[in-house]
Formats: structure tokens, sequence, C-alpha cells
């Protein structure tokens, strides 16, 4: 097999398909990098590593710069990545840059993981690497990454992240719950990002009426994708058992009161700056959770 003109022809046809066929450019592109990839390693089996230096140096002339040395590494770096996942070229919906992204992943999990959010929501490359590196596979929680691997749908609670990373954009050096709130809600969708997909704001201080008395909910969020109601109280200090009370009360509220017939029970979530894993590990309404938060 004449290995060059092989890998030549490839990509010649992929620059081609990419001009007339804008549509499916990446996928094919993918399909490209994947096919190309295999043809140098088979050919570095043969012939040796300076293969790549060699045949860089061909395509310079023949096709273009954009196809040196340390762009066939990264073909022949694709292929052996899609060899270890055991990945079907034709089967994912990424892109080589956000491929590319994944090569710093070990765990197959993780790297599933990272997969499935990018088709999912359709997010950046550049949005991919700032979740890698805030390392949001290690903060959900155990029970979600095991239903992830025997593909059934995590609960809402499973995917909220723990330690929830907060975006400190004004450096407070000192921290009310009032100032939480005001410093969640200076970056609203990033915080909804750190609890998970489908969420959408309702406000903030949210009256109900119990008895004779108001009461405020610090944060009220809809999961659309859940089709529940988040009720979220904001703690500054350790998670107290009264705070479960609390919190209680007023998601019972909310399904009484603002809850349709055919929408789910309301999810509670407590962010404190301690957790009490106790507290919660007795606590009997399992639709409650607490998670610690972090200024970043």
């Amino acid at each position: 097999m004449n290995y060059f003109e092989e890998i030549k022809n490839k990509i010649i046809d992929n620059e081609i398909y990419c001009k007339v066929k804008d549509y499916s450019k990446e996928r094919n592109t993918v399909n490209t990098y994947y096919e190309v990839g295999k043809l140098i390693s088979e050919a570095g089996k043969t012939y040796g590593e300076n293969i790549i230096e060699n045949y860089s140096k061909k395509l310079l002339l023949d096709v273009g710069k954009k196809y040196n040395a340390r762009t066939l590494r990264r073909m022949r770096q694709l292929y052996l990545f899609f060899e270890n996942q055991k990945w079907s070229p034709l089967g994912t919906k990424l892109s080589v840059s956000h491929i590319r992204e994944l090569f710093c992943l070990k765990d197959t999990n993780e790297i599933n993981y990272y997969a499935m959010i990018c088709e999912k929501e359709n997010i950046s490359r550049d949005k991919l690497k700032q979740r890698i590196k805030s390392k949001e596979y290690e903060r959900i929680s155990e029970s979600a990454k095991i239903k992830l691997i025997e593909n059934e749908q995590p609960s809402l609670p499973d995917l909220v992240k723990n330690p929830i990373l907060i975006k400190n954009t004004n450096k407070y050096d000192e921290i009310s719950e009032k100032i939480l709130q005001q410093v969640i809600l200076e970056n609203i969708d990033s915080f909804m990002k750190e609890l998970g997909s489908g969420f959408s704001y309702v406000g903030k201080e949210y009256p109900i009426k119990i008895g004779n008395k108001y009461n405020y909910i610090d944060l009220l969020l809809f999961n659309y994708e859940y089709n529940c109601f988040v009720v979220v109280e904001l703690k500054i200090t350790k998670l107290k058992k009264e705070h479960i009370g609390q919190i209680e009360v007023y998601m019972n509220f909310i399904d009484k009161k603002l809850k349709k017939v055919n929408q789910d029970k309301t999810i509670g979530i407590i962010i404190c700056k301690k957790d009490n894993e106790y507290i919660i590990e007795y606590c009997s309404d399992k639709r409650i959770i607490s998670r610690e938060f972090e200024l970043v």
C-alpha cells in the first residue's frame, strides 16, 4: 500500500467536501482525521516514527501548510483515542477541537460524561475546557456516575455539583446571606449551570404567605427537563436541622399553591458553607439535598 497517496487523497477529499457540503463538514473532518490517523499509525509500524516528518514535508508541497507534522500527530492521536474508547468516528457529533479537549482525560466514564454534555447542551470548545478545568465530573454524585454508566436517567438532585462554584466577580471578602444571593444573581446563568441543565429563573425573595405572616424563599427556580419547581435556600453556616424544616415548609407550600397537576413535586436545595451528612442522612424527605458552596 502507498500510505502517502492514501493519506493525501483522503485529505484532499475532505477539503473538497468541506467546501461543498458545509452542513456536515465537522463529521466528515472527524472521519478523515480518524482514517488518516489510522494510516499514519500503520505506516509508522512499518517505516518508523520519522514517517510523520517525511509525509508532512510532502503534504506541505502537495496540499498546503495546514497539514504539518503537528497536525499529523493530532490525527494519529485522535485515531488512538477512538480506538481506546471503542468509539466510532461516524457515531459522534463532536468536532475535532472538542475531541482534542478530551485527550487529557484518562477515565472512560469521565470522557463519556463530557461527550454527553457537549452533545446535549451544544457547548463551545472553550466552555468544555472550562468545565473540565472546574472538575465538574468529580463534583457530581456517585449515584449519578453509576446511573450514567448504566445508561439510566439520573435524578435532578444527582446532577447538582458539590461543591457549587459561585463566581465572586466583585471579590467580596465578607459574605452574608444577602451578599451571597447578590453574587449569585450577578452570575445567575453560571450558577444555574452548576445546578445542572434545564433550569430557569423564577424569582428572588419569592413571597409566600403562611397564616398571617409572609416568608421569603431565597431563590425560586423551575427545571423544564424534570418539570418541577426548585426551592433554593442560602446559608453561610454549617447545615442545621432547622434548615431542613424551613425548606420543607416552603416546598410543601409551592406544591400546594403553585405546582400544576401535571408537574412533579418540588425539589429543595440548601446551599451552605459546611455540609452535615448526618442531618441529611436522617432527613425523611429525599427531595431535599444540601450542597456546600465555594467562591471562585
